[in-house]
């Protein structure tokens, strides 16, 4: 289940506060539901090096919004109700209205869900580019319906989320200067997960956001 982003983010700096045993990252050795830890700037050197290539690219090869549960609501329904600060209503079919959310990338509040993108924190065109192209199509579906990690998938304003549109770091950052810090760990740790690799300005570009940021452990459990 998938806390509210506000409980979520109180979770997981008590986790950065409390001592771990889980492996360091090693890019070398892995496995699908291995987790692995390392202070944020060790795990970015660890991400490959890697030029990006967006020949034969299309969204629809990312299936999405899906109902991996059955229970009548899709991916999208399900981040909007994990992640509202005053919860909406749920009607027929999984239809929401009202509630309220906060929308980290620009700092507002948003009132009903009409007004909210969820957006692929590592967009699904950079995920082709970084090593997506060469996954079956089931391996892209379930990154682009990633309800097992909550930094995958995040509601944020429409208009935040089509300004940020398919951009890496190197070109877009989240126009709220306290959420940065959050915004490139949660990159990394997103490309751990789904073992993409980076491209030198992208790598450059995080390494320079990083260096004004406290150097804290990031935990991931790897989805391939």
């Amino acid at each position: 289940m998938r806390l509210p982003r506000s409980a979520a983010a109180a979770a997981v700096f008590a986790a950065l506060l409390a001592p771990t045993t889980a492996h360091a990252v090693d890019t070398a050795e892995r496995d699908p539901g291995q987790t692995i830890t390392a202070p944020v700037r060790d795990a970015l050197t660890q991400l490959p090096i890697r030029d990006e290539d967006r020949a034969g690219y299309d969204r629809t090869k990312f299936r999405h919004w899906i109902d991996a549960d059955r229970d009548g609501c899709n991916t999208r329904a399900e981040v909007l109700k994990a992640e509202a600060v005053v919860a909406p209503e749920q009607g027929a079919r999984c239809l929401l209205t009202g509630g309220e959310w906060y929308s980290p990338y620009d700092d507002q509040y948003i009132q009903g869900p009409r007004g909210l993108d969820i957006d692929h924190l590592v967009p699904l065109a950079e995920a082709w580019d970084s090593g997506a192209s060469a996954w079956t199509a089931a391996e892209r579906e379930a990154y682009a319906n990633d309800l097992g990690d909550d930094r995958a998938l995040i509601a944020v304003s429409a208009a935040s989320n089509r300004s940020k549109a398919d951009q890496d770091p190197s070109t877009w950052l989240p126009p709220a200067e306290g959420y940065r810090c959050e915004y490139v760990t949660d990159w990394i740790a997103d490309k751990i997960r789904w073992g993409l690799s980076i491209d030198a300005v992208e790598q450059a570009s995080l390494a320079d956001a990083l260096s004004r940021c406290p150097d804290v452990p990031v935990t991931v459990t790897t989805a391939r």
